[in-house]
């Protein structure tokens, strides 16, 4: 019954065009705020699926890592153990460490990371190679395949009709010491491959053989600063990563994906959160608007209040149906905002009619990747609004007096 009365309402003429014309302002402006929120959410969405693919192409699905100091030892039976697991498609031992590369008189510090065979089967970097191969050498011929960032800032030439460049690489021993030439070593690698995958990584990694970082730091044979695993395909992360602990012991770190980059999801997170709460802003505005038009609205229904008070109707029920009038308005915006935003992100998924300007990113359009979730908390919170806005015209409706004069 409620609902009726706030149907008849919304449709009836008014006295006052300016009560149907604030209306329906109020619909537009949430149905505005409701369409841009779930669009804006939704490119963000889409961006961040975007980074977190470029993320998962270097790195693997877990990471072991010592919990204090630099590197762990991992016995010949523990490597054979994790290589066993039902759930591992590929283990690699991993060296990392500082270094300083060197191309004549341009130099540029990098994580330089060792690797062994396995590395290329279960990382994505090797699919990232726009010059040259993945190719790391070995302990006596080693090779290194860098960021394009890391090429630019040492200046490293790569072309087919030149020789590859041979770069100085200068490490810090695992030595006490105090002797600071005695305490770094230097070796020439030999530029295999450049990788593009992400600023970040481009600009900070390289990538060589594990023999030959272990040689020039000092460490022993089962001695390393990491290991990558990659997983197979539907595996319990959480049981997977409880196993892998139960083999190495809790002296050391498995790190999922996401824990390996805990402040870059940490950032994204909050973004997505902050961007939210700014275009809610736009709803509250719209609720001033629908505040205005259901007090006018009691104003012009004041006779239509004392009828039905004087029928019986509660002042509960007065209330009821005019909550239900700002009900009505929030519905009809945030659906009518809700299909449009849908209508949107198809046409942008389909056809990519807007472009990213500027040219230099990996995409050339927004990305959008609508999720459910988004779209019920966005018509959650601009119906919660509605009601609320309402509350206040409502109770003013309830508690006016009966006159039928």
């Amino acid at each position: 019954m409620f609902v009726t009365f706030a149907w008849r309402y919304f449709k009836a003429k008014k006295s006052a065009n300016a009560i149907n014309i604030i209306a329906w302002v109020t619909t537009v402006v949430i149905a505005f705020a409701t369409c841009s929120q779930i669009l804006v959410l939704s490119v963000f969405n889409g961006f961040e699926g975007l980074v977190k693919s470029l993320y998962s192409s270097f790195y693997n699905d877990v990471k072991i890592k010592p919990k204090q100091g630099k590197t762990f030892v991992l016995s010949a039976n523990q490597i054979a153990q994790l290589k066993q697991q039902p759930f591992c498609a590929g283990l690699s031992m991993i060296v990392e460490e500082k270094a300083l590369l060197q191309n004549e008189t341009a130099q540029t510090v990098v994580t330089l990371k060792g690797v062994d065979s396995m590395y290329k089967n279960i990382s994505g970097v090797p699919a990232h190679i726009n010059n040259g191969s993945f190719d790391v050498g070995t302990e006596d011929a080693p090779k290194i395949i860098v960021g394009y960032g890391v090429q630019n800032a040492a200046a490293i030439s790569f072309s087919e009709a030149f020789p590859p460049s041979n770069v100085t690489i200068i490490l810090p021993k695992k030595t006490t010491s105090t002797d600071a030439l005695a305490a770094m070593a230097q070796g020439n690698a030999l530029t295999a491959g450049v990788f593009t995958i992400q600023q970040e990584i481009d600009n900070e990694f390289a990538i060589t053989n594990i023999d030959f970082v272990k040689l020039q730091m000092g460490l022993q044979a089962n001695e390393y600063s990491a290991a990558e695993m990659a997983f197979t395909k539907n595996t319990d992360e959480a049981a997977a990563i409880k196993k892998i602990q139960t083999i190495i012991g809790d002296q050391m770190l498995v790190l999922n994906k996401y824990e390996q980059n805990a402040n870059l999801y940490s950032t994204m997170r909050l973004e997505k959160w902050a961007i939210y709460a700014v275009l809610t802003l736009i709803l509250v505005i719209a609720a001033f608007n629908m505040v205005s038009a259901l007090t006018m609205l009691v104003l012009e229904k004041q006779k239509d209040i004392s009828i039905l008070k004087s029928m019986g109707t509660s002042n509960a029920g007065i209330q009821k149906i005019f909550l239900s009038e700002g009900l009505l308005l929030g519905i009809i915006g945030t659906t009518s905002g809700i299909l449009l935003a849908l209508i949107i992100s198809f046409l942008q998924v389909k056809f990519h009619l807007i472009k990213i300007m500027g040219g230099s990113f990996l995409i050339d359009y927004f990305p959008v990747k609508l999720i459910a979730s988004d779209l019920l908390m966005v018509a959650l919170t601009a119906i919660f609004i509605s009601v609320l806005a309402s509350w206040f015209p409502a109770q003013k409706a309830a508690r006016q007096a009966i006159a039928l004069k």
